[in-house]
């Protein structure tokens, strides 16, 4: 019925085990959108049905570790109004090792991306190493903490942003309206784009003086996980594909909203296609 609070004992309609991650649908959202992926990470052997979705939406998975341990874990209570607070247990995500980094790294070099999120250790060794090898990095500081700080930031070269994270990364109150957060952050990163997601009022870009706004497409909300991730792994591709900014925030909004709509993480991530179908004609193709 509502989030629980501190000391409370609730009771709960339903309990649903699926796959997600912030990685995980992030690289599932680029593949369901095209794109050629390779997913690097660690999981346990309670993990192994994680690899076989992805690879079912043609993710690579060859660069997944697995241990003697527990895989990661997002425990989400979802309530009435389709309202999320999700506790994390990092399991394989916190075991990752400076080893298993330098032999996945050896693979890319200039001319890739790197999509990274701050849910695994050693994310710092992480952009270092990409800045050497000269990868385009796309960094979603999620979730944000004071550790956040401590990272090379100014590697960055696309950031994803909601609006708690974004306030965060400009010392700004958290219900800082959108706007002036964007045009502190372009101050702050002036080499970065910067997305900044704000939920129903949609999404805005900025990067020097441009700036654009991407509304929403409204949808019933059935459950709002994984619809920052579908986002991003949309966003990019369409960027990637050589759309605008405008029609990729549009292109990006829209899968989105397809994904608040259903049940799960990873699963109600949309294909291209069913995106385009909810598209203008001039968007159905990519670039």
């Amino acid at each position: 019925d509502h989030i629980v609070c501190p000391g409370e004992t609730i009771g709960s309609t339903a309990l649903i085990k699926s796959a997600g991650g912030k990685g995980a649908n992030q690289a599932a959202a680029l593949a369901k959108a095209g794109m050629d992926v390779y997913m690097a990470g660690k999981i346990g052997q309670d993990g192994r049905f994680l690899l076989s979705l992805l690879e079912s939406y043609k993710v690579h998975t060859e660069y997944v570790a697995v241990y003697h341990g527990a895989t990661g874990q997002a425990l989400i209570q979802l309530d009435k109004n389709s309202r999320n607070a999700i506790v994390l247990y990092s399991g394989g995500n916190g075991a990752i090792t400076p080893d298993e980094i330098n032999k996945v790294m050896a693979h890319f070099d200039a001319g890739d991306m790197l999509v990274l999120q701050n849910e695994i250790a050693h994310t710092k060794e992480i952009l270092e190493q990409a800045r050497k090898k000269e990868l385009s990095i796309c960094f979603n500081p999620s979730p944000y903490n004071q550790s956040i700080e401590d990272l090379p930031l100014d590697a960055v070269d696309i950031f994803f942003v909601n609006e708690i994270e974004g306030a965060g990364l400009v010392k700004l109150p958290a219900e800082t309206p959108a706007p002036p957060v964007l045009d502190n952050l372009v101050k702050r990163f002036p080499r970065a784009e910067i997305i900044l997601t704000a939920g129903r009022e949609g999404a805005y870009y900025g990067f020097g003086s441009l700036r654009e706004k991407g509304d929403i497409v409204d949808m019933p909300v059935v459950d709002t996980t994984g619809a920052g991730d579908t986002f991003t792994g949309f966003f990019l591709a369409a960027r990637i594909k050589g759309h605008t900014v405008a029609e990729s925030l549009k292109i990006a909004g829209t899968a989105a909203s397809i994904a608040v709509s259903r049940k799960g993480a990873m699963e109600s991530i949309p294909f291209g296609e069913e995106v385009f179908r909810r598209l203008p004609p001039g968007l159905k193709a990519w670039g």
